[in-house]
């Protein structure tokens, strides 16, 4: 989206929800937009490039990014990420659990308009 539009930054929580798993070193990250007219926006945004620029802090090796278009979702594969897995890994989330929440807060640009009927907190 570009920057010379009426647009703000809201956090993706506020479109879209999220889960993770984890097999090894690998973690999975599905994004599920709230409503079908958000997914072009985030699927705009949220690229594997971006995801690995978020990711920089945990060194993914590799990021792959699956459309599911029939559900308003996408799924990330993330390699390397869980230093090791859970039986090697020596930090507290083994697992990558805390990565879905983290990525909720990753930054997406929106129009002012849309915004301004975006939930503050969504249950």
């Amino acid at each position: 989206m570009s920057r010379d539009r009426n647009t703000t930054t809201v956090p993706l929580y506020r479109l879209a929800h999220s889960r993770s798993g984890d097999k090894g070193d690998i973690s999975n990250i599905s994004v599920i937009a709230w409503k079908p007219e958000y997914f072009a926006l985030l699927e705009e945004q949220l690229t594997e490039a971006a995801l690995q620029h978020w990711f920089a802090f945990r060194h993914p090796t590799h990021v792959q990014r699956y459309l599911i278009e029939s559900i308003n979702a996408m799924n990330f594969v993330l390699h390397g990420i869980l230093d090791g897995g859970v039986n090697d890994a020596l930090n507290l989330d083994t697992h990558g659990k805390a990565l879905s929440f983290y990525l909720l807060d990753f930054p997406v640009e929106v129009d002012s308009e849309l915004a301004k009927t975006l939930p503050e907190v969504t249950a």
